[in-house]
């Protein structure tokens, strides 16, 4: 994710709108590994199963594509979503960063009730950055993260909210898709000003979705949900977007005791990946993430360094977050 003024979030639209990079989709799809028992209230999001899920990444070491740990994280993920009965589809590609590299990516995607048009999408990012260019020691800059926090904890979360639909058949179809390459974009000391560098995992998905005219009522992005002195503001674009959806789910979160993890107060406008889903789908989609009015760079001092570990992940901020989507998808 990075700050980004809205003239550029209109130039990148308009460059992502006239093509991408040409990359094909390969998706391999699996038959649901369990059945689905049917069940009308909201299950009870279970907060140390979605810390165990977030350590499990992190223990993987930082998920920077073209990596073991990458790769390996990425077999997690899908083992995962199978066990928990998603139909299945990963696409794998090779994506550009904005220095010319070449990254080997997966966007792992995982569909219940895949006949049900009625859809909800929930998505996370599970790549690391490849840089701590936060760090106020330049040379330590081109050092990987752990990325607890980002990436680890709304994969975390997703993975919690998948066990439970497992479980409790919500009578809705829902996506869950975990975006590789998120946070390759071009840090500060490269120069270049490239657009589009960021999310590259979600560009690709917005122009080959894995399912043919894909589409969603609305979406939901989870990114740093997992930080103890977590707070999430109306992120800015949803409020252009999704601003309806963005009420509703605040609101409900009050409702539920959350209150002061959910802001009731506009944030910042962040280029993530919701602004691609919304410009190449047509989804309107909301951004639950971690913003501070109190830190140096808008996001917690954790963010983009060395400092993004499990020291800092709180069960209570993932309850709150994965509870409030639960809420969303259950009691809409």
């Amino acid at each position: 994710m990075h700050p980004m003024t809205i003239l550029s979030v209109i130039l990148a639209f308009c460059l992502l709108s006239c093509g991408g990079k040409g990359n094909k989709e390969e998706a391999k799809s699996t038959t649901p590994a369990q059945p689905v028992i049917s069940s009308t209230a909201t299950p009870e999001f279970n907060a140390d199963s979605a810390y165990h899920f977030v350590a499990r990444q992190v223990d993987f070491g930082p998920r920077v594509p073209n990596t073991t740990a990458h790769k390996a994280c990425g077999d997690y993920l899908i083992a995962e979503l199978t066990r928990f009965g998603a139909q299945l589809y990963v696409q794998e590609t090779t994506l550009t960063a904005y220095n010319g590299d070449r990254l080997e990516s997966r966007n792992i995607i995982g569909a219940y009730n895949p006949e049900n048009p009625k859809r909800i999408l929930l998505f996370a990012h599970w790549d690391t950055r490849p840089y701590a260019d936060q760090e106020t020691d330049a040379t330590k800059h081109h050092t990987p993260i752990d990325g607890a926090d980002d990436g680890a904890s709304g994969v975390g979360a997703l993975l919690e909210i998948a066990r439970q639909i497992n479980q409790n058949d919500p009578g809705i179809g829902i996506d869950i898709i975990f975006f590789d390459a998120e946070d390759y974009g071009e840090p500060a000391f490269a120069r270049t000003a490239k657009p589009d560098t960021w999310c590259l995992g979600s560009q690709f998905w917005a122009k080959n979705p894995h399912v043919k005219n894909y589409r969603a009522e609305y979406g939901i992005l989870l990114d740093m949900v997992g930080h103890k002195e977590a707070t999430f503001y109306k992120e800015g674009y949803s409020m252009q977007y999704a601003a309806p959806m963005v009420e509703k789910i605040w609101n409900k979160a009050r409702e539920m005791g959350y209150g002061r993890f959910f802001i009731q107060a506009t944030g910042g406008s962040y280029v993530d990946d919701h602004i691609y889903v919304k410009q190449g789908r047509n989804i309107p989609c909301v951004d639950i993430i971690y913003t501070s009015t109190e830190s140096r760079n808008g996001f917690g001092d954790h963010w983009h360094t060395l400092n993004d570990t499990m020291d800092n992940i709180e069960p209570a901020t993932l309850k709150a977050a994965g509870q409030t989507v639960l809420e969303m998808i259950y009691n809409r």
